[in-house]
C-alpha cells in the first residue's frame, strides 16, 4: 500500500499563509515607520498611505484565500495534512492579527486628542 502524499492544497496554504503573512509583517512596520517620521501624521489620504492600505487590504485577502486552500487541504481524504494545518494556522494568526491591529487603530483614532 502506498503511503499517502502530502495535500497539494495544503502545501498551497501554507506557501500562501508565508508569503502573505511575511508581507503583512512588511506593511505594517512601513506605515508604522511613516507615521513615525512625518511631523504630524502621515496624511490619511496620501499616495503612500491609500498604497499602504490597499496593500494591506489585497494581502489579507491572499491571506484569506489560504485559509480557505488549508481547510479545503484538511477536507481531502487519504492526504497527510501537515501543510493544511500549518497553512490554515498560520493564515488564522495573519488575519487575527492584522484585523487585531486594525480594529486597535480605529479605535485609537475614535478616542482621539
Amino acid at each position: 500500500m502506498d503511503e499517502p502524499r502530502h495535500s497539494d492544497l495544503g502545501i498551497v496554504s501554507f506557501l500562501l499563509s508565508l508569503a502573505a503573512g511575511v508581507a503583512l509583517v512588511v506593511i505594517v512596520v512601513i506605515a508604522g515607520v511613516m507615521e513615525a517620521t512625518t511631523p504630524g501624521g502621515i496624511d490619511e489620504e496620501s499616495v503612500e498611505a491609500i498604497a499602504a492600505g490597499l496593500a494591506m487590504i489585497a494581502f489579507l485577502g491572499l491571506s484569506l484565500l489560504a485559509f480557505c486552500l488549508g481547510v479545503c487541504g484538511l477536507l481531502q481524504r487519504r492526504r497527510k495534512k501537515l501543510f493544511a494545518i500549518l497553512g490554515t494556522a498560520f493564515s488564522a494568526a495573519a488575519l487575527l492579527a492584522t484585523t487585531g491591529l486594525i480594529i486597535l487603530g480605529l479605535a485609537i483614532d475614535a478616542a482621539g486628542p
